[in-house]
């Protein structure tokens, strides 16, 4: 052998082979992957400067979190599976929130973490944690890459695993011995788009049947009907039909046309305007039901009749056991069902109707009260004023929530972003940041309250740093109001979940972004304009007052509802 030949891992070099990390990255681009979302360490170098080189664009973040929580996001309003990228030990760790973010919302992301040497190693158990383990409960599909041969087919199947029905996190760790040893260069798998099975005849059948003899129908939105080709079936079956619907919180916003139609948003409170309509449906056509969400209806035995429209089969529980399943392609189920259909001269919404005139006069009380601190409902209404058709809000998780979820009502679908699986604190920011970067043109805006705002607060430096345009709305009550609110329900003495907070406009000024603060309730909305005007990074401070959160969501509507 000549001095002169490249000697890798004891073995002769092969000019057909490169680095498995080369390989990697070469897989990921073959998958179509845009981005990486990530905090890099010592034992993800190979792979970083794998990536160094490629059409892959590596997005520092300042935490392994808000990495994940762009990832996920990424995966919620493409389709496509996030990537996000971390070292071992505490970077993996730190993933795990958005591991379960994204797999109780069922949202595609990947996961890559990197790890100590597993042939040899000189370091003990420094830092070493057996991340694979810890994933394998919150992912769909958890692997360590123990030969970089396979590369290929575990990123394939991973893919393919984040990305069919049910959407949901995969992780992949690749140890810094295997990144950086010689494997050949070997053709990649395809990505395939295979068809769904489609339901068969006899039980839409059923459901044509069913839907006829009803008197009172009713179509429920959940969060597995928010897919494009779902959304396009919905509609069609809406307009066609004219049965009005209702929504979970995460199937907000599905369908965005027939206005006319909708009741609202269910599983706020037990008793709201919604579950007046809910109690009264006979039949309820249930689009998407997914059991990380709150039961926005409780079945009885004897009582509705309910037909489950998703992809597998209902699981079965207490309160949800549907009489009828059509298990299978959710648009292709609606598609037919609206071939079969006409408006019914025996179907009967004069009392839907009523119940969406009272939640839409609720809707607009005290939207225009001056109090300061601002009234939730005050802001809702200014907030919407602002955002137009296509403009998307980003909620972070809080009380602030359900009023959004409740009063803000939407023209198109994927224009509100929350969270009602995991409700995490913490994803508002990243969330938006996620949003602009993949729709530029339109107006974005970052809602948090102010304790799930510090929790990734540093991701202002991301944002600037990347030159997004992109408003982060912070609502100051100086504690943790849901929890507050909550405590005094429970008639607990109000102790434990006060703080303090830092001076949001300099704190926005020291990143580089622009910081606003509201002194009064008339200049909201002329603000926000100002900030989506000028472009950039704004962060906009609003003191708001929860007083109203008993009276409105509890006691008034104990009250008031289903007396119509």
């Amino acid at each position: 052998m000549s001095n002169l030949e490249p000697m890798v891992s004891g073995t002769i070099a092969n000019d057909s082979q490169i680095r498995a990390s080369d390989l990697l990255v070469k897989a990921l681009e073959n998958e179509g992957v845009e981005y990486i979302f990530g905090v890099p360490g010592e034992e993800n170098l190979d792979f970083l400067d794998s990536l160094r080189t490629s059409s892959i664009r590596l997005i520092l973040t300042r935490h392994e979190q808000g990495a994940g929580f762009m990832a996920a996001t990424y995966g919620r309003l493409t389709g496509k599976a996030g990537v996000c990228l971390a070292t071992l030990g505490p970077g993996a760790t730190n993933f795990v929130t958005a591991a379960a973010y994204a797999q109780l919302g069922a949202m595609p992301m990947m996961m890559i973490t990197g790890q100590k040497p597993i042939k040899a190693s000189k370091q003990g158990r420094f830092q070493i944690v057996d991340v694979v383990s810890m994933m394998r409960p919150i992912t769909k599909f958890a692997k360590q890459i123990v030969n970089g041969n396979t590369i290929p087919s575990v990123v394939r199947e991973a893919f393919r695993l984040a990305e069919e029905e049910r959407p949901g996190a995969v992780h992949i760790e690749l140890p810094e011995d295997i990144a950086a040893e010689r494997v050949d260069d070997q053709p990649l798998f395809a990505p395939t788009s295979p068809r769904r099975p489609h339901c068969d005849d006899v039980a839409i059948d059923q459901a044509v049947e069913m839907i006829r003899s009803a008197k009172y129908p009713l179509l429920l939105v959940g969060a597995g009907a928010n897919r494009k080709r779902i959304i396009e079936a919905l509609e069609a079956f809406v307009g066609k039909t004219r049965i009005p619907y209702f929504n979970t919180q995460m199937g907000k916003g599905v369908i965005g046309r027939f206005h006319d139609l909708y009741i609202g948003t269910a599983a706020l409170s037990a008793g709201d305007y919604v579950h007046c309509a809910i109690d009264r449906a006979d039949l309820v056509i249930n689009a998407g039901h997914d059991v990380v969400e709150k039961p926005p209806f409780f079945m009885e035995h004897g009582g509705k009749q309910v037909i489950h429209v998703n992809f597998s089969t209902a699981e079965v529980d207490e309160v949800y056991f549907p009489q009828l399943e059509l298990v299978g392609d959710i648009a292709s189920s609606f598609q037919r069902l609206a071939e079969r259909l006409e408006p019914q001269p025996g179907h009967d919404f004069a009392y839907f109707m009523r119940v969406r005139e009272e939640v839409l006069a609720h809707i607009a009380e005290r939207t225009d009260d001056p109090a300061f601190p601002m009234l939730p409902q005050r802001i809702v209404a200014d907030v919407r004023a602002v955002m137009p058709p296509d403009g998307v809000i980003a909620l972070d998780n809080g009380t602030y929530k359900i009023w959004f979820a409740r009063n803000y009502l939407t023209q198109q679908s994927n224009t509100v972003l929350l969270d009602n699986a995991l409700a995490t604190m913490g994803a508002g920011l990243p969330s938006a940041m996620m949003t602009t970067m993949l729709y530029p043109d339109r107006r974005v805006m970052a809602i948090c309250g102010d304790g799930g705002f510090m929790m990734n607060s540093q991701e202002l430096e991301t944002s600037v740093r990347l030159g997004l345009d992109l408003v982060v709305l912070i609502l100051r009550d100086d504690s943790y109001g849901m929890i507050r609110w909550k405590q005094e329900d429970a008639g607990l003495p109000d102790w434990g979940l006060e703080y303090g907070n830092p001076d949001f406009v300099q704190y926005a000024n020291s990143y580089g972004a622009v910081g606003h603060r509201i002194g009064a309730a008339e200049e909201l909305v002329p603000t926000l304009e100002s900030c989506f005007r000028d472009g950039g990074v704004h962060v906009v401070e609003a003191p708001i007052d929860y007083s109203e959160n008993k009276r409105v969501l509890i006691d008034e509507l104990a009250e008031r509802v289903c007396l119509i």
